[in-house]
């Protein structure tokens, strides 16, 4: 793998977490491909148009997204990302704080790299007492 490859999909994991941060939900193809496909505790979704309204239905509140120890694997044009997240959403009544574990796709676009699929399993969830 080139470093460069290596560079652009670290970045693209952080342009993923400001994209749900900064609710920047009508770009979905500035992070995501049109037929990418997401996997995550709030449902499943294909097409960027359709993820993206899912992540606006699920990120009602502030979210924070710490995206961390991505292990990368390219071939050719296609990667696997596995990497920590943790998230926080900041309700009114207190903080949920969730651990899961990302195993993302990429696919390299005529745009650069772009994130084809999301699965997120859920490690631990706590919520506000």
């Amino acid at each position: 793998m080139e470093q460069r490859d290596r560079d652009e999909l670290t970045d693209l994991i952080g342009r993923l977490g400001l994209w749900l941060d900064g609710k920047r939900f009508d770009d979905p193809r500035a992070v995501f491909t049109e037929d990418a496909e997401v996997t995550t505790p709030g449902g499943t979704s294909k097409g960027a148009g359709a993820l993206a309204a899912q992540a606006r239905r699920n990120h009602t509140v502030p979210t924070q997204h710490f995206v961390t120890n991505p292990l990368i694997e390219v071939d050719g044009d296609r990667a696997g990302i596995g990497a920590n997240l943790l998230v926080v959403f900041a309700h009114e009544d207190g903080p949920r704080v969730v651990g899961e574990r990302y195993d993302l796709q990429a696919a390299r676009t005529p745009d650069g790299w772009r994130i084809a699929g999301v699965r997120s399993n859920v490690i631990w969830d706590l919520r506000a007492a």
